[in-house]
């Protein structure tokens, strides 16, 4: 039987909104939930310099992309390099190594005093990117059409992507300044709450850099037991912090509060920026022993098993604070530089944590943040991310409009010249 060449258009839920319904192509031929992603931010940057031509005579200098820019710590090279031999002779355990889970929930214990199970309470993960994905993937009910995925607004778009490609649909609740850059989960509807399936927060914020206090925390977890959603706690920013008193984490927040089984809360936590190690795609995840256990199970379909010399790195990585140290005094250092330069002509602060300054543009520029970026880039070499990239319209507003994300990853000298540029853009005013 031949197979027809136009087959009818999917019916992927009944609730299912008219906006992503419209994005679905009528002749598909894959997973049509894939036409509902949008283009990644770089991806828009990119289209939006096309055609620009940035003085020869400045050297490019990216705030875009936040990548750890910091040297590797010599140490955690060695580990890896002497596992070789060894690591590379068996397929890895899905569950990792028991020294793994125990170096990371002694880590926990040390950095949050928290105790947790390391044989069921944790996970290592392929860095935060693909757990937050896969975990959304294991924890969304396809039998239950309409479920709902709450997510921040700005956002990483991870939180999106995974929402969509489980067949949920997002709920965004705006991070807006005259907020503090905090979620008002009060403003949430009763029918969206009675639908949600998952919660996706993230503190330090991505790009806000606010830390969620216990008493946002309390709120949701209150939430929670109502409704009976699972938290995601997105932590990867966690180390890199500029007072002494280092933020609140999602497993702390609930051992505080009494949730001493972490019920239905799931944190996520990686060395990418805590170790200046993005390349070696390392993190792990912690919480509720139940929910851990299913998402191995799909983790052991799904092939998610961290390497061997990975793991040996990362065990090393995780049992040193001396770096973390370091690293973070470089970052405080910087952003001491850094962000009176900015402050001068832009709307922005020292953030909580992170390693984002989430820039207001100044009024000239209206609220056209992609036009400011495209202008800055053109006069003076210099890549800042669209604030408005990483949002989306909710609510009747898209939070991100109006501001950009510079990310400080470079070393200090690289990224105060690129300050000075701003500053100097700024104030010679908008060309048209």
């Amino acid at each position: 039987m031949l197979t027809d060449p136009n087959p009818p258009r999917p019916q992927i839920s009944p609730e299912i909104s008219p906006e992503i319904e419209a994005t679905i192509p009528d002749n598909w031929g894959m997973n049509p939930l894939l036409a509902t992603l949008q283009p990644y931010p770089f991806e828009r940057l990119r289209q939006l310099f096309a055609g620009a031509t940035p003085p020869a005579d400045r050297a490019p200098i990216s705030l875009g992309i936040g990548e750890p820019k910091h040297a590797t710590p010599e140490f955690i090279k060695k580990a890896l390099m002497a596992s070789l031999d060894t690591a590379l002779s068996g397929y890895p355990a899905t569950a990792g190594e028991l020294k793994m889970r125990e170096a990371c929930a002694q880590w926990l214990k040390r950095r949050y005093q928290v105790d947790v199970n390391a044989a069921t309470q944790v996970l290592p993960v392929n860095g935060s990117r693909e757990a937050l994905f896969s975990l959304a993937q294991a924890v969304l009910n396809p039998t239950q059409p309409g479920g709902i995925v709450i997510s921040p607004n700005p956002f990483y778009q991870i939180y999106e992507g995974a929402t969509l490609l489980g067949g949920a649909q997002p709920y965004y609740v705006a991070n807006a300044p005259e907020n503090n850059f905090s979620a008002d989960w009060d403003i949430v509807p009763e029918a969206i709450w009675e639908k949600t399936q998952l919660v996706f927060v993230c503190s330090p914020g991505n790009p806000t850099g606010k830390v969620m206090p216990l008493a946002e925390w309390q709120k949701l977890f209150a939430l929670s037991e109502k409704y009976g959603f699972v938290i995601a706690s997105d932590e990867c920013y966690s180390e890199i912090y500029f007072r002494e008193e280092p933020p609140l984490g999602g497993l702390e927040a609930a051992s505080q509060l009494g949730n001493k089984d972490f019920k239905r809360l799931i944190s996520f936590t990686s060395l990418s920026k805590r170790s200046n190690v993005p390349g070696l795609r390392s993190g792990f995840v912690a919480g509720d022993a139940a929910i851990i256990k299913d998402f191995l199970l799909y983790r052991t379909y799904h092939g998610c098993a961290m390497s061997g010399v990975v793991q040996a790195a990362s065990i090393a990585a995780w049992n040193d604070e001396a770096h973390v140290v370091e690293n973070r005094n470089l970052y405080r250092t910087k952003f001491a530089q850094v962000t009176p330069v900015l402050a001068e002509v832009m709307d922005v602060q020292l953030p909580d944590a992170s390693f984002y300054l989430w820039a207001g543009i100044p009024a000239a520029w209206g609220q056209s943040d992609t036009e400011f970026a495209r202008e800055l880039y053109a006069a003076e070499n210099v890549t800042v991310l669209p604030g408005s990239y990483i949002g989306r319209t909710a609510q009747g507003l898209n939070p991100g409009q109006g501001r950009v994300r510079m990310a400080l990853v470079a070393e200090t000298e690289e990224c105060l010249e690129a300050a000075h540029r701003i500053a100097r853009f700024i104030k010679a005013g908008r060309a048209s």
